[in-house]
């Protein structure tokens, strides 16, 4: 029977920004048994790279190395997902609320127009509630006697 590596099918991938996707998914059809494939003890550096915040520098990681039985079911998975990571963004930029977006179609103008009815009943009932206890607690603190203290006179 033959066999592949983790390093090697990640070459063979559309996109290789993806990989990160890749080895999750991979590692979930080993665990769900779809096929089979063992660890090794090396480890091999995705050919992703990550961004770190606020600055211009770039980073890699590292998984472990996995040893992959070449079957049917395993070539036929592995086109299904490589077809699926290479159509799907990792994440698409998230369109902000503007005229222009919602004039273009980019936002549906109801759906943004419910969110916001929705969080503005939300802050509404948020602010009665606040109301409400602040009034039942101060005319409770009135009540009671206050100790220590004296008048003046």
């Amino acid at each position: 029977m033959p066999y592949t590596t983790l390093s090697e099918q990640m070459k063979n991938l559309s996109n290789p920004q993806r990989s990160d996707a890749f080895v999750k998914q991979l590692r979930e059809a080993v665990r769900n048994g779809e096929f089979e494939a063992a660890q090794l003890p090396q480890r091999v550096t995705l050919p992703k790279t990550f961004r770190k915040r606020g600055s211009d520098e770039t980073a890699t990681r590292e998984t472990r190395e996995m040893v992959i039985e070449l079957t049917p079911e395993y070539e036929a998975w592995f086109e299904r997902v490589n077809g699926e990571l290479a159509a799907s963004p990792a994440r698409g930029a998230k369109v902000r609320p503007s005229v222009e977006a919602i004039e273009s179609g980019q936002l549906d103008f109801r759906a943004l127009a419910e969110e916001t009815r929705r969080r503005m009943q939300s802050s509404f009932e948020k602010g009665q509630t606040l109301g409400k206890s602040r009034a039942q607690s101060r005319g409770t603190a009135q009540a009671k006697p206050r100790r220590g203290r004296t008048s003046k006179k």
